[in-house]
């Protein structure tokens, strides 16, 4: 009777569709290829980050603009960052003339994550948010966390171990290294939290921060666990999955336990050896001793007393 009457209200209210943001993109006549280039990107690339932030309608229109290196726009902004998001105004600054660095590695990816900051501020009301949370959650949305991200977290925890978020809050604010370990931390927290709490775990905690609660008692609410223990459990985990799993699946402890099976190999190989000796020397006792002619039965004439 529950299927049957959800059924029923499905058809009397259908589900509104989610309408992709529309871009506004404008530069320079230099940048009228790259214009071109991010226009032709599909506009239902950007649902799954809607999806992500639970917002079915995307709001007015995001204003993209290409700089040019040199000009106001890339003035002040470090020369490893190619893209930067006013999320609450809804504005994305572009800078083609650089080369996407982690965690994007192309334009589109380098787009998807700058629309996902706009689309996290609105579902929040823009109110504010940490930027581990923020980062994070358009790292996911710009691209699937896959096997260069964990490798970076690999190194992070191998390098410096666990880092509490109030740390890598302040990391985005340091050098190119210290902002590569706070995305790879950002993203792995974030990761995990949608595996643990559910694919709708950042919708929940946007929506309740868009409702007026500050963001750890959004997370409170939306899964059921302080951000503390949450950040505990989140360490425990790693310390097993990016600590020991790369160590016992390093160089150096495969060429020790290559070792320790040729080792062994060769002991196996040598009793088996000494096994195989004594065999054919039982063998060897055996056919001689079969092989052997009994003397003739003596003649008593020849006999000498």
């Amino acid at each position: 009777m529950r299927r049957l009457l959800l059924l029923l209200l499905l058809l009397a209210f259908p589900l509104k569709a989610a309408t992709p943001p529309k871009l506004m993109v404008a530069g320079p006549p230099s940048l009228d290829r790259v214009a071109a280039r991010v226009r032709s990107i599909d506009p239902d690339r950007f649902l799954d980050a809607m999806r992500l932030v639970g917002l079915t309608d995307p709001g007015p229109p995001i204003q993209v603009f290409l700089g040019p290196e040199g000009s106001d726009l890339a003035a002040g902004v470090p020369p490893w960052v190619s893209g930067y998001a006013y999320g609450a105004e809804g504005v994305i600054v572009l800078l083609p003339a650089r080369t996407p660095s982690y965690p994007d590695s192309s334009l589109e990816e380098l787009l998807r994550h700058e629309v996902a900051h706009v689309l996290v501020a609105r579902a929040a009301g823009g109110r504010p948010l940490p930027r581990w949370f923020h980062e994070g959650v358009a790292m996911i949305a710009g691209t699937s966390w896959g096997l260069d991200d964990r490798s970076r977290m690999t190194v992070t925890m191998i390098g410096g171990g666990e880092v509490p978020l109030s740390e890598v809050e302040t990391q985005f604010s340091g050098g190119q290294g210290s902002t590569v370990n706070a995305y790879a931390i950002a993203g792995a927290f974030v990761n995990e939290l949608l595996s643990r709490e559910g694919d709708d775990a950042v919708a929940r905690i946007l929506a309740g921060v868009g409702r007026g609660l500050p963001f750890e008692e959004a997370f409170r609410e939306a899964t059921g666990a302080t951000l503390a223990e949450a950040e505990r459990s989140f360490w425990r985990r790693q310390s097993f999955w990016y600590r020991w799993v790369p160590i016992l699946t390093s160089s150096v402890t495969l060429y020790m336990l290559v070792t320790l099976l040729a080792i062994w190999a060769m002991g196996k190989r040598r009793a088996r050896d000494a096994a195989l000796r004594r065999r054919w020397e039982e063998e060897e006792a055996l056919r001689v001793s079969s092989e052997a002619v009994e003397p003739p039965p003596p003649d008593p004439d020849e006999l000498v007393n």
